[in-house]
């Protein structure tokens, strides 16, 4: 079946994304040493048409151009990232502006891969009725090290919206991403002296 050795292939790949970790979004950091690294540290099921076979054909596709996105940015860096993302587009993160433009982006995006990855998994997506705009949401975990070469890990959700674009290309429209909520019983306790 077509869309199973296609699934197979977005899945053996893993998705990666970078961004700069002094600039931009939570969504950034580390890759882990081979992709499959990325998709066992993922929490939340992964879709597949294999467990899940009323996937349309739209959010493969959806799915599959996020993975091609993540790809070129592990390869590429902040270059290849700004490269993915629409002339009106829009990033916006955890206690941070929005970010508004590609150009605004790209001059934000200058981070090199191997100082700051990250690893990230779609767990859901749905393209719109005109098959022209969708979005896919997952889980991201970010690494990189600090001052002092210890490792810092950061996690949490992303939603990238997809838009079509008139030559038939797709293009990211709307990149967002929150840090992981607190764990239960964390988010009222006070600070221990």
């Amino acid at each position: 079946m077509k869309t199973d050795k296609r699934y197979t292939k977005f899945a053996a790949a893993g998705l990666w994304l970078a961004l700069s970790l002094s600039t931009l979004p939570a969504r950034t950091q580390q890759i882990p040493a081979t992709p499959l690294d990325g998709l066992t540290q993922q929490k939340g099921p992964v879709i597949s048409p294999l467990t899940q076979p009323t996937l349309s054909p739209g959010v493969i596709h959806l799915m599959e151009l996020e993975g091609e996105f993540a790809q070129a940015v592990a390869a590429g860096g902040g270059k290849a990232f700004a490269e993915w993302f629409t002339d009106d587009a829009v990033v916006l993160n955890n206690g941070q502006p929005a970010t508004i433009g590609k150009a605004a982006i790209a001059a934000q995006a200058k981070w090199d891969p191997k100082v700051y990855q990250l690893t990230w998994v779609a767990q859901g997506g749905q393209m719109g009725p005109s098959e022209d705009m969708g979005f896919t949401w997952g889980h991201y975990e970010g690494h990189s090290k600090d001052s002092n070469g210890q490792p810092v890990v950061i996690s949490g959700r992303y939603m990238t919206v997809w838009k079509k674009m008139p030559d038939g290309s797709w293009k990211v429209a709307m990149d967002a991403s929150a840090s992981e909520p607190a764990a239960a019983g964390e988010c009222c306790t006070l600070p221990k002296p």
